[in-house]
């Protein structure tokens, strides 16, 4: 009986309690203005909070081509140069559709916004706003990820 159970914990039990926290890509958009630099903010569908443009890794893709990718689609950015490695990471609980709550790891990556659409995927979805990092950090959910924007 004791194998048994040992192996039900193993097998069932411990990876519900024990799973690996979920990776996402997230990209700090930024232009230089007249007054320092403006972070690209955009608000989530769900709840409406700001954030910043992020998402799952797109299979065939890399991790800054997949945060632009977000980026694009989120916020419409067309043309930004991701600057390096990631600047640092944050986490955060998402809410998945079927009521569960997932810790998510994301790596931010940082870029240069030289061209922004005006039509894109998910324009009627999100409002998007510049912003100084320092407003921007004031206003996410995210310690960590208000540290990097201040940072910024």
């Amino acid at each position: 009986m004791k194998h048994i159970m040992s192996s039900a914990w193993e097998e069932y039990l411990r990876p519900m309690f024990f799973r690996p926290k979920r990776l996402q890509v997230a990209v700090m958009c930024y232009r230089n203005g007249t007054e320092g630099k403006d972070v690209l903010m955009i608000t989530s569908r769900g709840t409406g909070r700001w954030i910043v443009p992020k998402g799952w890794p797109i299979k065939g893709k890399n991790g800054p081509q997949s945060a632009l990718q977000e980026a694009w689609e989120e916020a419409g950015v067309r043309d930004a140069r991701i600057e390096g490695e990631p600047v640092g990471t944050y986490e955060y609980v998402k809410l998945q559709d079927n009521g569960t709550k997932e810790v998510v790891h994301t790596l931010v990556y940082k870029a240069e916004v030289t061209e922004l659409a005006d039509d894109y995927p998910e324009q009627a979805e999100r409002t998007r706003k510049w912003m100084s990092p320092k407003a921007a950090a004031e206003l996410v959910a995210e310690p960590e990820l208000g540290d990097l924007l201040r940072q910024l």
